[in-house]
């Protein structure tokens, strides 16, 4: 299952492939597994299980002050040794459906639970990553999902600079403020924000249009971008079919096939809908700050309200992207570097002697990505406005340092 996935995606990964892989009869297959999904979930299992026996005790043997450190030391390392299981693991289990996702964030669940256990040996004063250990996790499994799915050769070189990141964000543990996801009052809205939420056109009315044969076609094309996504939002994109989304917007199959092949060229078109909306919302408000730090804030603000009002386009693009295919994880991949754009400027406030590495930018965003997928996941309506603190420290304080990040935040926090 692992190597059928890993070659041809979940979707290609089908009874017949696994076990020509395996070299048994179907018989024997379903001696084992109810159908493919069971095969795919105890594959995850297996997976999860030889990462935990490696990581558990590469943590508990270390320093407590440095357990998450060691965590990441511990995945990389087993990426290495293991790579075609890395890559399935952090992976393929995203396109698998509710079910996989729930395995994968089970999974990212029980590593911050063991390093958790030794935080709880601290002692008094002692300085640890004032952030969610489970998001920060979570963005290291988005880095090794990219670096794992284009073989990567060099994942040791990686280390010294992840090690880097997470220690920016160290404070005494006594005076955390981060660590808990627990949203604050949200700020004003965004002047950036559209005027109302992104909808799909309201249908036709019967009979022969008496509008221009384009604009026929992009009412019916909006139609069905979110009829797909509203459908992807309540079943996930595995279970909604051509004929659900031609249903849901009201057009006739030929009028679907007339502007789409199948329905991964659909979702695949409402992801770059709402990316590009996303970005371009996002820098809009970034360029109105008067500093980088205000920038960062304002980008941040306008990002995290823009997907509150947008949740069914939050869904597809941050939850159901790796399902859609290799086409979508790509563009999921691009879009972290293009949102890195807006922390080169931070290089500027840096400290001269720790600027933080190229790295750390693309570990910022994947974490970003990591806290918008668990929100949109956790809820049809995901609270993010009210995370704006702790992006915007998660973002400042491997430039400017915890302490510089925290007196930016309580000024802001100020002035709503």
């Amino acid at each position: 299952m692992i190597t059928a996935a890993n070659r041809d995606g979940y979707a290609g990964a089908s009874v017949s492939a696994v076990i020509g892989e395996a070299g048994v009869s179907r018989p024997t297959f379903y001696e084992y597994f109810d159908d493919r999904e069971a095969c795919f979930l105890a594959a995850i299992a297996e997976a999860h299980d030889q990462l935990i026996a490696a990581l558990r005790p590469a943590v508990v043997q270390g320093r407590p002050e440095r357990a998450l450190q060691e965590s990441i030391r511990a995945l990389l390392q087993f990426a290495i040794a293991q790579p075609a299981t890395a890559r399935f693991l952090t992976n393929e289990s995203m396109a698998g459906g509710p079910a996989a996702l729930d395995a994968r964030d089970r999974s990212i669940l029980e590593i911050e639970q063991i390093v958790q256990q030794r935080y709880d040996d601290l002692a008094p004063g002692q300085a640890i990553p004032d952030f969610s250990s489970r998001m920060l996790i979570g963005g290291v499994y988005r880095l090794l999902a990219v670096r794992t799915r284009r073989g990567d050769p060099s994942l040791s070189g990686l280390l010294e600079d992840l090690q880097s990141w997470i220690s920016s964000y160290e404070v005494r543990a006594e005076e955390h403020r981060w660590r808990a996801l627990a949203p604050s009052r949200p700020p004003a809205p965004s002047p950036f924000l559209p005027d109302a939420p992104l909808r799909a056109p309201p249908p036709l009315p019967p009979g022969r249009p008496r509008i221009p044969p384009e604009q026929v076609a992009d009412n019916h094309r909006r139609r069905v971008l979110f009829a797909a996504a509203l459908l992807a939002e309540r079943a996930g994109y595995g279970a909604t079919t051509v004929a659900d989304i031609c249903k849901q917007a009201g057009i006739d199959p030929r009028a679907f096939y007339a502007m789409f092949t199948d329905k991964q060229e659909a979702f695949m078109a409402v992801h770059e809908l709402g990316f590009q909306d996303l970005m371009a919302v996002t820098a809009g408000a970034f360029f109105a700050g008067a500093s980088w730090p205000q920038r960062i804030w304002e980008a941040g603000r306008a990002f995290t309200q823009f997907l509150e009002t947008n949740p069914t386009i939050a869904h597809v693009g941050f939850v159901e992207a790796h399902a859609v295919g290799p086409g979508a994880v790509q563009r999921v991949e691009d879009s972290h570097v293009a949102f890195t754009v807006f922390l080169q400027e931070g290089f500027q406030f840096a400290q001269p002697s720790t600027p933080p590495s190229r790295l750390a930018l693309e570990a910022i965003i994947t974490t970003i990505f990591e806290i918008v997928y668990a929100q949109a996941r956790a809820s049809k309506d995901p609270q993010l406005s009210g995370l704006l603190p702790h992006l915007t420290f998660l973002a400042l304080a491997p430039f400017l340092d915890p302490k510089r990040a925290n007196e930016f935040i309580d000024q802001q926090l100020a002035t709503e």
